[in-house]
C-alpha cells in the first residue's frame, strides 16, 4: 500500500512538473516590450498557427489557403478576400488526387448575410488563373453562411462554407 501511494504522488509531482513546463514553452515576447512576457492560451496559438487541411483519402494536401469540402472525388476550396466595399471570392474545383482543375462547370452560391438576408451568386471561370470568382457586394460586418453548388455536367456537387467580415 505503501509503494502505491508513492508511485501515486511520484506521478502527480511528474505531471505537475510537465504542466510547469509546458506552460512556460507557451510564453511569448511582447514586440512592444520584449522585456515582458504574455502566456497565450490555447485558442490564441491555434489562431496564430497557419490552418492546416489534413488529406482525407483519396486527396492530396493541396490547398490554396481558403476552407476546402473535399465531395467524393472533388476538392472544393473558398478563398475569401475582403476589400473596402466588397467581399472578393476565389472558388477553386479540382478533381482527383493531383487535383486537377474543371473548367468547365457551373458555380452558384447562396449567401445568408449577418442581418439574415439571402443573396445568390453566379461564379464566372477566370481562364488565367484557374478558379472561378464572384463578388458580394457590402461590408455588413458579421458572419456569412453560403452554400456553393457546383453543376459538373450534370452532376451537383455542394459545399458549404463560413467567413466574418
Amino acid at each position: 500500500m505503501k509503494s502505491l501511494k508513492t508511485g501515486l504522488i511520484v506521478a502527480g509531482t511528474a505531471g505537475l512538473m510537465l504542466v510547469v513546463v509546458y506552460s512556460k514553452g507557451m510564453q511569448a515576447t511582447n514586440a512592444a516590450n520584449p522585456n515582458a512576457s504574455v502566456i497565450k492560451t490555447v485558442a490564441q496559438i491555434n489562431q496564430d498557427a497557419p490552418t492546416k487541411i489534413a488529406a482525407t483519402p483519396g486527396h492530396s494536401n493541396s490547398s490554396k489557403g481558403g476552407q476546402v469540402v473535399e465531395s467524393g472525388p472533388y476538392h472544393l476550396e473558398l478563398v475569401v478576400e475582403k476589400e473596402a466595399d466588397k467581399t472578393h471570392l476565389d472558388f477553386y474545383l479540382q478533381r482527383g488526387d493531383n487535383h486537377q482543375t474543371i473548367p468547365n462547370a457551373k458555380i452558384t452560391g447562396q449567401v445568408q448575410m449577418p442581418d439574415r438576408t439571402q443573396k445568390a451568386l453566379t461564379f464566372t471561370y477566370d481562364q488565367k488563373d484557374q478558379h472561378y470568382t464572384a463578388l458580394v457586394p457590402g461590408k455588413v460586418v458579421g458572419q456569412y453562411q453560403m452554400k456553393i453548388t457546383a453543376d459538373i455536367s450534370g452532376q451537383k456537387v455542394d459545399g458549404r462554407f463560413t467567413f466574418t467580415r
